[in-house]
């Protein structure tokens, strides 16, 4: 059956049609629909890890165990799992093993642009890279084939644009193959130095074996065009070479991004006047055509930064731009931000209020750094808040101590924060951690973690206690605070800066999008009692605004979490119904 899919949605259903068996990953903007996808199959066992390394080592575990097994990330999270992922290159699998990461070109909700095409080759292991929904769906399927015939994991590039974006799939059956046996096989499995120097030389055999198949695997296609210009391109880049060219030009479309082939570009080249590589990011499969000695243009003529476009490719390449609308007025810019009765807004503006140094994190407390709050100092990583904040307090001493914190949520505190709180327990620094507990993992779409106390599936689940856990760690000093009373806030930050010891504040309320939060009724302003201070717009809240000198309150927006309400002196603000 033909239907219209997203790409990751198409991933997932590949994994359902593969005979998938366990599912492990970690949300992460653009990846986190496949898994997400995959939780609505009974048939397969899902679940969200604490990390991508824990995700990637259960899926490991599950093939080896003879079941055909998935995890998914963002590029940045393959960072994370970068240890077991280039060990078990070396072991290989016994069922299937599929890796998808997803590539955020244009950093539309990452931190950095890196190009994961270099991780296939730095840990030796084949990347297939679909370019819409069907192959998605395909391509995943045949990845467990591949991955079962080479004995490799097999990685799975999918990026922004192909996982968000919608076209035509076909539907089949879900096969389950057989369970492996599992035999014991310490040589193969057992990375100890006398046995990983015996399965190096295996690795080599096998990306030559992968370079062979690259040569005529139908990964890889020629559609031959035009002779005048002949584009090698790959993903998201040869949906934009197609819809300005057509059959215009000829290209070779890449799905096999690694290993890359050689007779099969260079047979190509001999077709074409010229070659143009066009691909996002680094000049990966470029590198390799001028390794082959071929004169190709790429990263001379396109840039090695942000996603492309239609409109990039038709600038570059010499043909007119598609007429487009313009807009009759300037549309004023709309920085992301906070929501309206987001619990961490109370906290950071009290980090303000004290001119409080703070060391920030991954998730939607990162957008504390924005205006009007201006209130981080640093983003790096998950978890980083926290090592970041020892290392800064050891370096600067009391200087920093008294007047520096780390931030971090609950969801990145269980992924990589909880290691560098025990660094600071165990190594004694003086330092004030603060975990924003909004019971859920809230940037990338309110996903359950350790801490919230049920499942993917929303069942009950183990739940970390948070308070519990950094005693056991060897914080003496802990303390939850309400993120809504900003005078409690206050208290507890500048009590614990100046304590002598390490401590954690956690701020602990609900999202205030989550469906079991109920929202107060709006609030509304006393014109009368509005002084035009501007005291409330300090906080940086959606839900205010400014109009003929007047603070507005849009009922829409407004959950009546009543922040707004202390910081004015004049009692402006008032229940939507207080006067009826």
């Amino acid at each position: 059956m033909k239907t219209l899919m997203l790409g990751n949605e198409a991933v997932a259903r590949g994994l359902y049609e593969a005979g998938c068996s366990v599912v492990s990953s970690y949300p992460g903007t653009p990846s986190t629909e496949i898994t997400e996808y995959i939780s609505e199959c009974d048939e397969i066992y899902s679940e969200w890890a604490p990390n991508e390394k824990v995700a990637m080592e259960v899926a490991f575990g599950a093939a080896f165990g003879g079941k055909r097994s998935f995890c998914g990330m963002k590029h940045v999270g393959l960072n994370v799992a970068a240890d077991p992922l280039f060990t078990i290159s070396y072991t290989g699998i016994n069922a299937g093993m599929v890796i998808a990461v997803a590539d955020d070109p244009g950093m539309h909700s990452s931190q950095n642009e890196q190009d994961s095409r270099h991780y296939a080759k730095a840990a030796k292991l084949p990347m297939l890279e679909p370019a819409d929904s069907e192959e998605c769906l395909q391509y995943t399927k045949y990845a467990y084939e591949l991955s079962e015939k080479m004995d490799t994991p097999v990685l799975l590039r999918m990026c922004t644009r192909i996982a968000h974006s919608q076209s035509i799939a076909e539907t089949g059956e879900r096969v389950v193959p057989p369970a492996v046996p599992y035999v014991k096989n310490g040589a193969k499995y057992i990375m100890m130095p006398g046995n990983a120097k015996r399965r190096h030389p295996i690795v080599e055999q096998k990306i030559k074996n992968l370079e062979t198949l690259a040569e005529d695997t139908f990964l890889n296609r020629v559609e031959m065009g035009g002779k005048e210009l002949g584009i090698i391109t790959s993903g998201t880049s040869y949906q934009y070479v197609k819809e300005v060219f057509g059959d215009s030009v000829s290209v070779l479309k890449l799905g096999l991004v690694y290993p890359l082939p050689t007779k099969l570009i260079r047979d190509f080249a001999t077709q074409v006047e010229r070659l143009v590589i066009v691909e996002e990011l680094d000049s990966f499969i470029e590198d390799h055509c001028r390794k082959l000695g071929l004169k190709v243009s790429g990263k001379d003529i396109f840039p090695m930064v942000d996603e492309f476009s239609q409109n990039l490719v038709r600038e570059v390449l010499g043909t007119s731009a598609a007429p487009s609308r313009a807009l009759d007025a300037e549309v004023p810019a709309r920085p992301p931000v906070m929501c309206a009765g987001c619990p961490h807004r109370g906290l950071f503006y009290a980090l303000v209020k004290n001119k409080v140094n703070v060391i920030g994190d991954i998730g939607c407390y990162t957008l504390g750094a924005t205006a009007p709050l201006n209130a981080m100092d640093s983003t790096i990583c998950m978890g980083a808040s926290i090592s970041g904040l020892h290392g800064f307090n050891k370096a600067l001493g009391e200087e920093g101590e008294k007047h520096t914190v780390g931030v971090i949520g609950d969801s990145t505190f269980m992924h990589s924060g909880v290691t560098g709180l025990i660094n600071i327990a165990y190594n004694g620094s003086n330092s004030t951690v603060c975990i924003l507990d909004n019971s859920i993992t809230g940037m990338t779409g309110h996903q359950q973690n350790p801490t919230t106390g049920y499942n993917i599936k929303g069942d009950p689940a183990g739940k970390i206690d948070l308070e519990a856990l950094c005693a056991a760690i060897g914080i003496k000093r802990i303390r939850v605070v309400d993120p809504y009373n900003i005078q409690q806030c206050d208290e507890a930050i500048k009590e614990e800066l100046e304590a002598a010891e390490p401590s954690v504040i956690i701020s602990r309320r609900p999202c205030a999008l989550l469906k079991t939060v109920k929202a107060k009724p709006p609030l509304k302003v006393d014109a009368d009692k509005c002084k035009g201070c501007r005291s409330c717009m300090k906080i940086g809240c959606p839900a205010l605004s400014f109009k003929d000198g007047k603070a507005m309150v849009d009922p829409t927006l407004c959950v009546g979490c009543g922040v707004c309400t202390q910081l004015c002196a004049f009692g402006a603000f008032e229940d939507e119904g207080a006067k009826q």
